[in-house]
């Protein structure tokens, strides 16, 4: 006896629903390094110019907005009825942080970039011997 179609459905469902499995061990590794070097890359670049950023942000902001920005001091600047003022200048003074934030970014990236030419060294050395074998 011939089942009706949706029972055969609901037995082939659970074959399709298995994702594709990796081709080999060291495939999911270098997939696994490559997130790592972008995390890793993402999160340097967040820090060391996140002072930079908010200093931009601040800047674009009072001037949408028509108000007065400098580290002398706080200067009202009122959106939508608020005071932005104190926000906009901590926001402006943020940006002397990058004296040191940059030079920090520049040595970590250094630092991953150095990481990053290792890793490929020896992956391409991995390569070129085992096309020998």
């Amino acid at each position: 006896m011939q089942e009706p179609p949706d029972e055969q459905s609901r037995r082939a469902a659970p074959a399709a629903e298995v994702g594709p499995v990796p081709a080999s061990p060291t495939a999911a590794r270098g997939r696994a390094l490559v997130r790592a070097y972008g995390f890793a890359l993402a999160a340097i670049l967040v820090i060391a110019l996140f002072p930079v950023l908010s200093v931009a942000a601040a800047g674009i902001v009072a001037d949408a907005a028509g108000c007065e920005l400098n580290e002398a001091a706080a200067h009202p600047c009122l959106i939508g009825g608020v005071d932005f003022g104190e926000m906009l200048y901590a926001m402006g003074v943020l940006g002397w942080l990058m004296l040191g934030s940059l030079p920090v970014g520049g040595v970590l990236l250094m630092g991953w970039a150095i990481a990053l030419l290792v890793h490929l060294r020896q992956w391409r050395a991995m390569r070129r011997a085992g096309a020998r074998r």
